[in-house]
């Protein structure tokens, strides 16, 4: 934010405050002025709105308050004190069904409402519903027993204050020390910025003074399966399905925690089960077709996937997963319904986002190029405006992954680490080829394939340390510090945490998690004998191949042309340095080559990785199992060399990309 937009959002704040200060002093009028005179600056201010439409009520203009109201839904639908106001609007017009449906719109968005739960409480023994009275009122005694810090914070964190809420409850907690519900407040922010550890952090604290807290239990599982940890997440919600076996959200937490295992069969079996409860649930459809999907079962998971769509038609999720299947082709029909989606206007920006890029796919299917970069492009676009990606965190990353990694700290290190040569790191970018490999290595009698682990992440996460300066981390200029005592454990703690996704025994399995190429010195470090194969492809087909992909999450780098290409140049620079300071210790295996000369490639990545050759490994796609990846259905067919030039179709489009990748274009192969 530059200094004249801090001038005006400081301005902004400072008149709000002024206004509300006058609603306080029941200056309805000069409240409702000063509102308008605000809004005609800024028309969909939310706050602004909603003091507009109080002042409004207040002087008795009710419908002009309830087409404020209106306008207000229109770009915060989900704000809960609308709804409050516009329950009070109805109380003032002596029309109590609608201020009750209002109420309780609002206390379903924002629970800690005590407004709105005193006046249903009134309400409902107005018009003869003592039941739903006594409700509301032990709502109303609930939120009394609460410190009011954590009531208002309950509140703001609801309709998305989360600055205001977090400063509010962290003050309370210093102050007074634990609390509950505070904590758990806490962690629910944490939760919404996707700072995860701090959550799951806060959420053992809150269990362990309050073990009985079941939807805190069931919060720190959905926490757990975030950060990939599916056997403790599936623990807690064993316990909770032990209480209440019938819980259906704790249910659909345990299906997903068994798709984290790799337990694809079972999951289907467990989804299908809810949906018998809950035929027209369209996500349930799609949980369904995923598991399918990766099963290999293509044809039901279309089924699935079809049924999804027609249960929400912009549902973009379900098209865009048919249009990643990469062999399905939308029918004219299909293409229809894709287009009135995407225009629908309360289709949301996740939705539009996803069909952008099913619209993108399908019309490239169709070699209308043109409009098939166009929706890429709004997608791409829709994707990046939501995104916080800062590239500069990854280059400055790489340069202190050089700055401390250099061939003197290795020759230091020489004994450290644990010594089982059970992994196979397959790293690089993503849509390099990286499946392909996975698929043949795993096609081989002494090795399994896993899935894209998490593992290594977390233990940077963990070297990271509690409120990393992303600016200037702890990690990698922690490592020198690390004992040899500490890389052995490291190694062995990854170990035992991926035991749990080797179901076959074979002696080696299969690591794919691309970004691990940034952590390769240490992974080196923890694990000296494990083998390291670095996935490449050639950058405007890499490049462009992730420009059209929408990734179910993480890989934020590739929605702009300009991030994609500095991450690919970033990642060069990175592994021509690995290169350098662990001489031989990597295998780069070029995309190209290996649809080139298949045979001729399989035998020089099993030779590396001390396997004797097998035949199955050349026909890798008769080769059943679960794979995760966008590239599931083409790994499951012959290779074919269609797929290294697709991005020329779009070459008219591709020259920025071309710009921005510069010399990478010549040295990719250096």
């Amino acid at each position: 934010m530059d200094s004249t937009d801090a001038t005006a959002t400081a301005a902004r704040r400072s008149e709000v405050g002024r206004i509300r200060a006058l609603l306080r002093q029941q200056q309805f009028a000069e409240a409702l002025a000063a509102g308008e005179a605000a809004l005609a600056a800024d028309p969909a201010h939310r706050d602004t709105l909603l003091m507009v439409a109080v002042a409004q009520r207040y002087l008795g203009r009710i419908p002009a308050a309830l087409d404020t109201l209106a306008r207000l839904e229109r770009s915060h639908p989900r704000f809960s004190r609308l709804h409050e106001e516009r329950g009070h609007c109805f109380v003032a017009l002596k029309q109590a069904p609608p201020a009750i449906d209002a109420f309780l719109s609002a206390v379903n968005i924002n629970v800690a409402l005590p407004s709105s739960w005193r006046m249903l409480e009134g309400l409902y023994r107005m018009t003869g519903q003592p039941d739903n009275a006594a409700m509301a009122s032990s709502h109303v005694a609930t939120l009394k027993s609460l410190p009011p810090e954590v009531v208002t914070g309950t509140g703001l964190f609801s309709d998305g204050d989360l600055d205001l809420a977090e400063s509010l409850v962290r003050a309370y907690l210093l102050k007074h020390g634990d609390h509950v519900e505070a904590m758990r407040l806490l962690a629910r922010i944490g939760i919404a910025r996707e700072v995860l550890d701090d959550a799951e952090l806060l959420l053992e604290a809150v269990l362990e003074r309050a073990p009985d807290y079941r939807v805190a239990r069931q919060e720190y599982a959905g926490v757990l399966l975030d950060r990939h940890k599916y056997s403790q997440a599936r623990r807690e919600l064993e316990r909770l399905l032990e209480r209440e076996p019938d819980h259906r959200l704790n249910r659909t937490l345990y299906a997903t925690s068994c798709v984290g295992l790799g337990e694809h069969e079972r999951a289907v079996g467990l989804y299908r089960e809810l949906l018998e409860g809950a035929p027209t649930d369209a996500e349930l459809h799609l949980s369904i077709a995923h598991a399918l999907k990766t099963l290999g079962r293509r044809e039901e998971a279309i089924d699935a996937y079809r049924a999804a769509a027609a249960l929400r038609p912009n549902f973009g999720d379900a098209y865009w997963s048919l249009a990643n299947l990469k062999t399905y082709r939308f029918t004219d029909q299909e293409m229809t319904a894709l287009r009135d989606a995407q225009a629908r206007p309360d289709s949301g920006v996740v939705d539009r986002s996803h069909l952008c890029f099913a619209l993108g796919k399908a019309l490239e299917d169709r070699g209308e190029y043109a409009e098939s970069f166009r929706y890429y492009e709004l997608g791409n676009g829709l994707k990046r405006s939501a995104s916080k990606y800062r590239p500069e965190i990854i280059e400055t990353n790489t340069r202190q992954q050089i700055e401390v990694c250099t061939a003197g700290f290795f020759a230091s290190r020489r004994a450290v680490g644990a010594p089982a040569p059970d992994p196979i790191f397959i790293v690089g970018l993503p849509r390099s080829g990286s499946t392909l490999l996975e698929q043949i290595l795993a096609s081989h009698s002494q090795v399994e394939g896993t899935q894209e682990l998490a593992d290594i992440q977390r233990i940077v996460v963990n070297l990271q340390g509690r409120d990393p300066d992303l600016n200037n981390p702890r990690y990698p200029r922690v490592l020198p510090q690390l004992t040899a005592d500490n890389f052995r454990e490291l190694g062995e703690k990854y170990l035992a945490d991926t035991r749990v996704y080797r179901k076959s025994g074979a002696p080696f399995f299969i690591d794919k998690m691309p970004n691990n190429f940034r952590h390769l010195g240490l992974i080196h470090l923890m694990l000296p004998n494990a083998r390291i194969i670095d996935a490449r492809r050639e950058p405007m087909a890499c490049c462009f191949s992730n420009l059209k992909q929408l990734f179910a999450n993480g890989q934020e780098f590739t929605y702009s042309i300009e991030d994609i290409a500095r991450y690919y140049r970033t990642y060069l620079e990175l592994m021509r340095h690995w290169d350098g300071v662990l001489p031989g210790r990597i295998l780069r295996v070029q995309h190209e080559d290996v649809v080139e000369d298949l045979e001729g490639s399989v035998r020089r990545i099993l030779a590396y990785c001390g396997l004797e050759f097998e035949p199955g490994c050349v026909e890798f796609h008769k080769t059943e199992r679960s794979v995760r990846t966008a590239s599931s259905e083409q790994v499951r067919r012959p290779i074919f060399r269609e797929g290294l030039e697709q991005w020329k179709h779009f070459e008219p489009w591709l020259g920025p990309l071309k710009d921005a990748l510069g010399d990478a274009l010549d040295h990719y192969r250096d």
